[in-house]
């Protein structure tokens, strides 16, 4: 399970290093979760700190769930499902806003 987990997020890698807009997102896991993110500073002369936006979910074998994270830290489900491919178009269609740079 956990080859193919890596294996997944080495294809979500690559899917969203293709596009403009999901450059430079990084992408860690967590048990069945694939949670993307960027890298931001947050504070004056501070360094760079993790801020995880969204979350695939593997369902199936080729299909997951998409999740938003809250300003609570919670994550909250989406109606969004599909292939990782469909997820990556959803999140850089509808959710672009939530995986922009905040600098």
């Amino acid at each position: 399970m956990k080859t193919t987990i890596r294996i997944a997020q080495s294809e979500l890698e690559k899917l969203l290093e293709e596009h403009e807009r999901t450059k430079g997102l990084y992408v860690r896991t967590r048990g069945d979760h694939l949670i993307i993110g960027r890298r931001e500073p947050f504070a004056p002369n501070s360094g760079l700190v993790d801020d995880d936006r969204v979350r695939l979910t593997r369902l199936n074998v080729s299909s997951y769930g998409l999740s938003v994270r809250r300003h609570t830290g919670q994550w909250e489900r989406t109606p969004f499902s599909g292939s990782m491919k469909e997820m990556v178009e959803t999140i850089q269609t509808f959710m672009q806003h939530l995986v922009a740079s905040y600098a």
